[in-house]
């Protein structure tokens, strides 16, 4: 028990503390940006953001990562805050949390290992396409110096790990945005700033009840929302945490992460925030500023609080051209370099489940709808390449009167007309022998299939008999099977 507290919140206590300051600064504009994209004021995103990046440090199953306010998740919130407001907003946050916590207890945080490596490489390489396409508002139709001060800023982040001894003291995110703000503050110049993106609140956040009429009609206002916003958040969330599993080698706990997805969410909309998830942008902030534990959320929450209520004054004053040179470094890292080099090495097949998720993802901005058609993609893939391993090899007797078809694979709804096709049904034959010894009959279809196979041997007058037959196939084929059924039979062989 000490051991695993000490290892997961202390084990890296400054780095872990300097990380979080790196994403707290980070995520003050985002949340502002993600409030105004849902129609509700900036403090609902930040106290979410707030709210949530604190909770799940201590309930969540990746150390390391930040969940905050979202894009993903603001979108799904427009209509709802349109037609109805920001009280009914506030249920549906409650209603996806609960939703959320059931999918933990129901194990669904396992069903990411059906997700392939090239769906999770294009859902990387998506974000990081997004997250540089966030950033053109920003440098479009500015003054000449904001590219310049931009430009200073990747050179400080990339440049300053390289200086000898002093280069690991202070992640070099956190330096850009302080000597990139000192020299705004100092020199007087007119520049976009965190302040101008909406007003900070000075107020800390109170326990808010949502004041709607509790009863049916409310719950089917929300529960479509609620619902998409469950299965948005925790898609994100598993992705996420795969990916940050990859860059820190090291294994989370998903089924435990759908619960405190779900718990941080209850409590954001307890304070008057908006459903959030796991922030990919924010998370790889995080590692690449050296954060590790869960020391590291929790400080990003607390001292985001803490810097927008109790010094906003100087928080406000940040040069938006800083922040943007930070996440323009988050798109760099983020994207896979290597998918793109290994284009001609990998399989035909893998490149096109990757870039349509890519397409998909970047056409829509949403990131659920992606990852479906990457997983849809490569089922079929799979499913083509998986049936290409059946075959059946037959021989005859010296008479002829007799015939044994081997077969061997895979016999499933993707290779049962392969099954069907191999059959010789013309052949005059007294005995007919199906060797499925090297074979597996894995679904309805394939039992279908092998139900047709005998009923049409047998029609021709040709004793049928399945031998080798292996115990969970002949579990799935005596449930389903009707070939040894008499009634079934005839009504089968009536309509021939």
């Amino acid at each position: 028990m000490y051991s695993t507290l000490k290892r997961t919140w202390f084990s890296n206590v400054r780095a872990d503390l300097l990380a979080g300051t790196v994403v707290a600064l980070a995520l003050i504009p985002e949340a502002i940006a993600f409030s105004i994209i849902a129609g509700v004021d900036p403090r609902v995103g930040l106290y979410a953001s707030f709210c949530i990046a604190v909770v799940i440090a201590f309930t969540g199953g990746r150390p390391g990562m930040i969940s905050a306010a979202t894009a993903a998740m603001a979108v799904l919130m427009v209509t709802l805050v349109k037609d109805h407001g920001l009280q009914y907003l506030l249920v549906a946050t409650l209603l996806c949390g609960v939703f959320q916590i059931l999918a933990g207890f129901l194990k669904l945080g396992s069903l990411m290992r059906f997700v392939s490596r090239s769906v999770v490489t294009g859902f990387v390489n998506a974000l990081a396409i997004l997250i540089f396409l966030a950033q053109l508002p920003e440098l479009t139709n500015v003054p000449w110096f904001v590219y310049l001060m931009t430009l200073a800023g990747l050179g400080i982040i990339y440049l300053f790990p390289l200086v000898p001894r002093v280069g690991n003291m202070l992640p070099s995110p956190l330096l850009c945005i302080l000597l990139l703000s000192a020299f705004s503050l100092v020199v007087g110049m007119d520049v976009r700033t965190v302040g101008d993106m909406g007003e900070l609140p000075d107020t800390l956040p109170v326990f808010l009840w949502p004041q709607v009429p509790w009863n049916l009609e409310t719950l089917l206002i929300v529960l479509p929302y609620s619902l998409s916003l469950a299965m948005v958040g925790l898609l994100e969330s598993m992705m996420t945490a795969t990916i940050v599993d990859d860059l820190t080698d090291t294994e989370s706990n998903k089924n435990r992460e759908c619960k405190g997805q779900g718990i941080a969410n209850i409590a954001s909309g307890l304070i008057g925030g908006m459903a959030g998830c796991a922030m990919i942008g924010q998370s790889i902030i995080n590692v690449k500023s050296g954060g590790r534990g869960r020391l590291s959320t929790l400080s990003a929450g607390l001292l985001l609080i803490i810097m927008v209520v109790f010094l906003g004054d100087w928080i406000s004053q940040i040069p938006m051209a800083a922040l943007v040179a930070v996440m323009i470094m988050v798109s760099i890292g983020t994207f896979s370099w290597s998918s793109v080099r290994d284009l001609k090495k990998n399989p035909l097949s893998s490149n096109i489940v990757m870039i349509s998720t890519v397409v998909v993802v970047v056409v829509t901005h949403n990131l659920a709808l992606g990852v479906f058609v990457g997983v849809l993609l490569a089922s079929l893939f799979f499913a083509n390449r998986i049936a290409r391993f059946m075959a059946i090899f037959k021989t005859n007797s010296e008479d002829g009167s007799e015939a044994t078809y081997r077969v061997v694979g895979q016999v499933f709804f993707a290779s049962s007309d392969q099954f069907l096709s191999a059959f010789d049904f013309r052949e005059v034959l007294e005995r007919v022998t199906i060797d499925v010894s090297e074979a597996h009959f894995w679904d309805i279809t394939s039992v279908s299939a092998l139900d047709k196979v005998v009923i049409k041997f047998r029609r021709e007058g040709a004793d049928v008999e399945i031998v080798g037959m292996n115990q969970a196939s002949a579990t799935v084929v005596d449930k389903f099977g009707v070939h040894n059924d008499p009634q079934e039979v005839e009504k089968l062989m009536a309509g021939h």
